[in-house]
């Protein structure tokens, strides 16, 4: 399922880190937290795991803040009060409620050592995955925008993660081995040799795609760096059911940090 967030700054001029996306994390954590910690700690610490590996997965994720902004040095200076967030949950339906429920008159708060933003959530709103629903185990034909960062990499030969452009032939095996892991966390892995068998993923517009270098847990010993894509499209034909877990759980690694968040958008495929 998907939330959509209209948040309101309890101050002018606002200022974030450029590489919120740890921080924010962490506050939607706190959020549900509140609410249901036994939930929030599975997400935080043990998440779905992959059968016979000790390998787990969130299927959680964000999207970008949407608001105008302008940037000195690492942070962004807010230009209005309001901002959009959507934040995504791969949950059954029968919990959208209590989802949505978590947010309603919620506070946020997106700190580092530099600066700190608190917002009030002033609507929650669940966005439909369908315009019309979908039936269950069909084909489908999307195309699907990054609205966050989307992460998708191997690792090297030193145990190291290289990040693959959009544009290297390596990025679409590597996407799709990212996403069947998610979905055979979630339906089983013969499930998941047999429904992504059919599906097919083409890259559009790589040359316009434009990369962020993002820092996690900034200025601690685990800092790290990461980089991701926005500006191109996936045009996507695969079942229902695949296509409904890269919108709700992302597409690509470190979907809990807010990367990999996609949207449907109307582009002709």
């Amino acid at each position: 399922m998907r939330v959509r967030l209209t948040l309101v700054s309890l101050k002018n001029n606002a200022v974030l880190p450029c590489s919120y996306q740890y921080p924010l994390s962490a506050a939607i954590y706190k959020i549900i937290g509140q609410a249901d910690g036994a939930y929030a700690s599975f997400l935080h610490s043990t998440g779905y795991r992959k059968e016979n590996s000790l390998k787990t997965f969130k299927l959680f994720t964000f999207s970008d803040i949407n608001t105008l902004f302008d940037i000195e040095n690492d942070r962004l200076i807010l230009k209005t009060n309001y901002a959009g967030l959507t934040v995504c949950f791969h949950v059954p339906e029968a919990a959208a409620n209590f989802v949505k429920g978590l947010f309603v008159n919620q506070k946020i708060e997106i700190a580092d050592r530099k600066s700190r933003a608190a917002f009030t959530i002033s609507q929650v709103e669940v966005k439909p995955l369908w315009e019309t629903p979908a039936p269950p185990n069909t084909m489908q034909e999307v195309v699907l925008k990054p609205a966050s960062p989307m992460v998708v990499g191997i690792t090297n030969e030193k145990g190291n993660y290289n990040f693959l452009y959009p544009n290297d032939e390596r990025f679409v095996p590597a996407l799709l081995y990212h996403w069947k892991e998610k979905y055979g966390v979630v339906y089983g892995n013969e499930a998941a040799n047999t429904d992504f068998q059919d599906v097919s993923v083409a890259v559009a517009g790589a040359e316009k795609a434009k990369s962020r270098l993002l820092t996690i847990k900034a200025g601690d010993p685990e800092e790290t760096k990461i980089r991701g894509f926005v500006g191109f499209h996936l045009h996507v034909k695969a079942k229902t059911e695949v296509v409904e877990l890269a919108l709700n759980a992302g597409i690509g690694a470190f979907g809990s940090m807010g990367f990999g968040c996609v949207e449907k958008v109307d582009l002709k495929i």
